[in-house]
């Protein structure tokens, strides 16, 4: 995993942090000890933008295909209830406020249950099937990374309610930003629907991609957050979806498109 080292343009004091945590989606839920923070470091919060890796139940409630509210989703979660999430159980998202002693789960920003607690200690506003080209969200109907940005100063405005400016300020600035999303880009928006081939190829794409990262990451930088962690795509050729569609009836790595397996950002 790693962030990307082109936000030249940004202010110095943006802090990129490697979210290292998410290397624990491999492990029990059951974990008893958490991640030792050093003593001079606080997170009090986590917050999450992106893509479905991390919604926590925001598609829910929108004209889209793309949500998983019902079964077999959440057999595995607590009471066995499908939320959202699209995992049988914690997304990333929950496993790394967990180790980092934060809370056990993280809601959807649009949680209907919502508490006030869980807005002082971060939410998620990621929303499945949407990416940094803004033709991505467009097409399945969800939530762009710019509503997502409008979100996030509704609810800095909501937390000043809550707990006023200065322990609003406190949580901006200690609060773990990450930003998760371009998966969908390249395996829907590129490769499978295409629309995009017309004009890029892969290398310019990804350029594309990559200063919409930038602008996304300086945008919630101007409203308040400081330690900001991007996250690359993995190499999407593996995935199920990409070796059914490109893999021919074996599934075949070999026959995807060249590059295209081992491609990050």
């Amino acid at each position: 995993m790693e962030y990307f080292g082109f936000l030249h343009s940004a202010p110095r004091s943006v802090v990129l942090c490697i979210v290292f945590v998410l290397v624990l989606v491999g492990s029990s839920s059951e974990t008893v000890e958490g991640i030792k923070l050093p003593v001079n470091l606080s997170i009090p919060a986590i917050i999450w933008f992106g893509d479905s890796i991390v919604d926590q139940g925001m598609n829910n409630n929108i004209n889209t295909i793309v949500k998983c509210n019902f079964p077999p989703y959440g057999e595995d979660f607590k009471g066995g209830i499908p939320t959202g999430r699209f995992t049988n159980a914690k997304t990333p998202a929950d496993l790394a406020a967990m180790e980092l002693g934060i809370k056990e789960t993280v809601p959807a920003y649009l949680d209907p249950n919502i508490q006030n607690k869980d807005l002082a200690t971060g939410v998620s506003f990621a929303s499945g099937g949407t990416g940094y080209d803004p033709q991505t969200p467009k097409l399945v109907s969800v939530y762009s990374l710019s509503d997502q940005l409008e979100m996030f100063k509704e609810y800095i405005k909501k937390l000043k309610g809550i707990i006023g400016e200065e322990g609003t300020n406190y949580i901006l600035a200690n609060a773990l930003f990450v930003v998760v999303a371009g998966s969908d880009d390249l395996a829907n928006t590129y490769f499978t629907i295409g629309i995009r081939k017309l004009k890029y190829n892969v290398d310019s794409y990804t350029d594309l991609l990559v200063t919409s990262a930038s602008e996304f990451v300086q945008e919630i930088y101007k409203v308040g957050a400081r330690r900001i962690g991007v996250f690359s795509l993995p190499p999407i050729g593996c995935v199920p979806s990409q070796r059914t569609l490109a893999g021919g009836v074996e599934r075949d790595l070999k026959l995807l498109i060249e590059g295209v397996v081992e491609l990050e950002l």
